[in-house]
């Protein structure tokens, strides 16, 4: 039997008239949380219940060759539920938000061709943002201004233009570290370029109209229940050969100065390996680092306007919570049905 053919236009009668209905805007499903919480193993069981594909909204899975670290799908999950937007490109290669929604968007028609309703997966706020808002590019950069930018970061130190910027943009200035040089200068860059703090032409841009009908739900759970999963996943990610995984991508010569190799796992563990500290520091740092993460990762999604969160019970089983996600996801379909 064909593992991928519970995956037809009818798996849930459900959902079908809904997707074939001529509607303004087409339904999108979004489905985010910190790190750890369990995303990936809920995602299969609501995709399969739905007779959909999973399309993943992270930043780090989109590289080759970086699994354990990445917590990439395994080859049995990808069986289970097909998985797009993984593995897309080499360690070294470039890719960011506006090239996932580019091949997004792509995968989004195809699905739609097909009357399913894409299931959007991910921890990647930045990608989930830009999918469903679009980027705002702002102006050019501006060579001279840039270089006088930089002449005056070299002169006065970067934490002048720091408390610079905190005063024409106090929004964008709290959101970035004073040793955040690049973000720092861009955003003195677009104020002197055009009058207008980053953060309202940010803020204007995210009132613009989203080209989905979409539901996007959100799971959390108490703190400490969390890091305790954090800190597993990390004891799990070691024992599968996060050591080795990130042996073998230095031994290529994938520069520790890449942003693939600057992602959680294999900073902390290229640091170890190239004897900067103890094995034992390299996992007190990985689970301390990650528990930041996750900690953003929350504040980021809180931020996300309409936003439905699922409180993840300590000993709530997969199943449980994967129905309660599809009852939300029914209740909308059959809401804009009408």
């Amino acid at each position: 039997m064909n593992p991928l053919s519970e995956h037809r236009p009818s798996a849930n009668p459900v959902l079908r008239p809904f997707a074939e209905a001529s509607t303004p805007l087409q339904p999108l499903v979004v489905l985010v949380g910190p790190t750890a919480i369990g995303k990936s193993r809920i995602a299969i069981e609501v995709a399969r219940d739905l007779g959909t594909e999973i399309l993943t909204a992270d930043s780090t899975q989109v590289y080759r060759g970086m699994n354990i670290g990445t917590d990439t799908p395994s080859e049995e999950d990808r069986q289970r539920v097909p998985h797009r937007l993984i593995d897309l490109v080499e360690p070294d290669e470039p890719f960011n938000a506006g090239e996932f929604r580019r091949q997004a968007l792509r995968e989004i028609s195809r699905l739609y061709e097909n009357g399913l309703i894409p299931l959007v997966v991910g921890g990647t706020g930045l990608y989930v943002r830009a999918l469903l808002r679009g980027l705002w590019a702002g102006p050019p950069s501006d060579r001279r201004l840039r270089r006088t930018l930089e002449e005056e970061a070299r002169a006065r130190g970067g934490e002048a233009l720091y408390q610079e910027l905190g005063r024409v943009d106090p929004a964008t200035a709290r959101r970035l570290h004073s040793r955040d040089t690049v973000k720092v200068l861009r955003a003195l860059e677009v104020y002197r370029q055009t009058g207008v703090p980053l953060s309202k032409a940010h803020e204007a841009h995210r009132e613009q109209t989203t080209p989905f009908r979409a539901l996007l739900l959100g799971l959390t759970m108490e703190r400490a229940v969390l890091y305790q999963r954090i800190d597993q996943r990390v004891d799990v990610e070691l024992a599968k050969g996060l050591v080795d995984e990130t042996r073998a991508l230095l031994a290529k010569g994938y520069s520790r100065d890449l942003v693939s190799m600057k992602s959680l796992g294999y900073r902390q563990m290229a640091g170890y390996l190239e004897g900067e500290y103890s094995f034992d520091e390299a996992v007190r740092r990985l689970k301390r680092d990650t528990r930041h993460f996750a900690k953003r990762q929350m504040t980021w999604f809180r931020k996300e306007p309409g936003l439905t969160w699922i409180e993840v019970q300590p000993d709530e089983s997969v199943r449980s919570v994967s129905q309660r996600v599809v009852t939300l996801i029914e209740r909308f379909v059959k809401t804009h049905q009408r």
